[in-house]
């Protein structure tokens, strides 16, 4: 059967009845405009762990779950966090897609003494040691991608002082695409890679025309081109770098968002092999009952596979649920507090051996980051190109 979700104007309610429910949970995501695929496959993610929940052999408290449409406008998400905390009774607000807009909700959730369960923006400047009492994130920040990026560069290319490795970046002239350069310049430095920087280059978010781009980069001689966009941008950039013969210049990588999988349906055909992608979460890694469940358990909610989104707002609604399991569903702020910065929580992502856990200094979950190549595979349509040839980064201490 399929999640039929009503108009993306009207609120979404899931989970338990009014009279029923012991504890109110407001989701905040984009279901319209630029960004709708994040909000609508998150909706269905947080279906999905409600069914989890009720298949697991403990009791979970019951939840009724409030998830409104942000338009992607911070002034409209700020004000429905409010209305979901002083109109709904909600104790938790999770989601947010955009880390700017993540900025501003967190300020407004601690000044309700609310909770702030992010699951998608990947800004490290929410989850720096002088964190939110209020504000935990149990999805990969962009900074722990960029230390995974940094282990395999290490490991993949040959560098030296002598013959530094070449590098050439592109990323969107915003704060995610400079967040990300300086996490990864100092990443290598950390990691003893000797590498010397070609060019950076800074394309507008939307950028419609990469050409001069793709050009500036194909001039001069680099031994790895890193490449930060995502989603459209990313899957436009792609195309026009196949018309302009650039993935036979230099490898290719994006450790953030490239394997992201609206990335590789979208692409099809179009995605070349060979290139080295990373996603929060990706549907054919790795290869446990319990991943194989949450995506084909998605399709057979949605009909289609899901982004790295849906299983952001899976953890998030298990988040919630296990620390109030811990704590009690009267349990004080800062026994719940207490209880998510003691988290472990299992999830689809994680390989056997390893289960996710809370970093209690910085409310940042710590998760395996696997890293593939880009190949033949036609197991999750409509993509035909999905990861494989990975290399797998367990967690490692940030500075």
């Amino acid at each position: 059967m399929l999640l039929v979700l009503p108009p993306v104007q009207a609120n979404i309610f899931l989970g338990a009845d009014t009279e029923e429910a012991q504890v109110r949970v407001g989701c905040l995501y984009p279901l319209s405009g630029r960004g709708g695929l994040y909000g609508l496959d998150s909706v269905v993610g947080i279906q999905v762990a409600l069914d989890w929940l009720q298949l697991q052999p403990v009791d979970y408290p019951r939840m009724q779950i409030f998830i409104a449409d942000t338009r992607s406008r911070p002034s409209r998400t700020t004000r429905l966090a409010r209305e979901f905390i002083r109109k709904r009774n909600a104790r938790f607000i999770c989601g947010v897609v955009n880390s700017a807009i993540a900025l501003e909700v967190a300020e407004v959730v601690s000044s309700e003494r609310a909770f702030f369960i992010g699951t998608d923006h990947a800004s490290p400047r929410l989850t720096k040691p002088e964190v939110s009492p209020y504000y935990f994130r149990v999805s990969n920040n962009s900074r722990q991608s960029m230390y995974a990026a940094a282990r395999y560069i290490k490991e993949s290319f040959q560098h030296s002082a002598e013959s530094p490795l070449r590098i050439s970046y592109l990323g969107p002239d915003y704060d995610y695409g400079y967040q990300m350069w300086q996490d990864l310049q100092q990443a290598l430095q950390l990691a003893g890679v000797h590498f010397s920087i070609v060019t950076a280059l800074w394309p507008s978010l939307y950028e419609p025309d990469y050409t001069p781009y793709i050009e500036a980069l194909k001039q001069r001689p680099s031994d790895l081109i890193i490449n930060s966009l995502w989603g459209g941008d990313l899957v436009a950039f792609i195309e026009q770098g196949n018309q302009a013969s650039l993935f036979q210049h230099a490898p290719f990588a994006n450790f953030d968002t490239g394997g992201n999988y609206e990335v590789l349906a979208a692409l099809k055909d179009d995605m070349p092999t060979g290139l080295i992608l990373s996603a929060r979460h990706h549907n054919n890694w790795p290869a446990t009952d319990y991943n194989r469940w949450f995506v084909q358990r998605f399709h057979a909610l949605s009909g289609r596979y899901p982004s790295y989104a849906a299983q952001g707002a899976f953890a998030g609604i298990l988040a919630i649920a296990e620390s109030l399991r811990t704590a009690g569903v009267h349990a004080s702020s800062a026994e719940i507090r207490a209880a998510l910065e003691g988290l472990r929580l299992k999830l689809p992502e994680d390989p056997p051996g390893f289960t996710s856990y809370m970093d209690p200094i910085t409310h940042q979950i710590q998760q395996v980051i696997a890293i593939g190549h880009s190949q033949p595979d036609t197991s999750l349509p409509p993509a035909s190109r999905l990861l494989g040839d990975w290399k797998v980064y367990p967690p490692a201490p940030l500075p």
